[in-house]
């Protein structure tokens, strides 16, 4: 049973782990850094700070998707993405004592299904593991 316990803590997006607040949003598309695995712009910021904590930001623009609908399936795609793969970046995180935040940003004109959004995330992931 603690086996599984422990297993719904990795696999889980709590509040913690979402970017809030106008301020951290604003400094980290000002400073941060940025690259496109397309159709996904992804924008991220490093901190040493002495909290190790990865946050997330999923972004859909309006002006590319009218409707909400499509929007929130996206964003739901993106956050289900990041959840099943976010571990070993996390890892690396705890290893070097580094706190990080990540923007998600569809920029893509036509709606994906999940296996692109996946691999696509995956892909994300990997190369911001690599610059760490």
């Amino acid at each position: 049973m603690n086996k599984a316990l422990h297993l719904m803590k990795i696999f889980s997006f709590n509040k913690s782990e979402r970017l809030c607040g106008e301020i951290q949003i604003n400094r980290l598309f000002a400073e941060g850094k940025a690259f496109i695995v397309y159709p996904v712009r992804v924008v991220y910021m490093v901190n040493t700070e002495d909290i190790t904590s990865v946050k997330i930001l999923v972004s859909v623009p309006k002006k590319k998707f009218k409707h909400a609908v499509v929007r929130n399936r996206l964003k739901r795609l993106m956050r289900e993405a990041y959840r099943l793969n976010k571990t070993s970046l996390l890892d690396i995180c705890k290893q070097k004592k580094l706190s990080l935040q990540i923007a998600f940003c569809f920029v893509g004109d036509e709606i994906a299904d999940f296996e692109t959004v996946n691999s696509k995330i995956k892909i994300a992931l990997a190369k911001i593991s690599e610059l760490l």
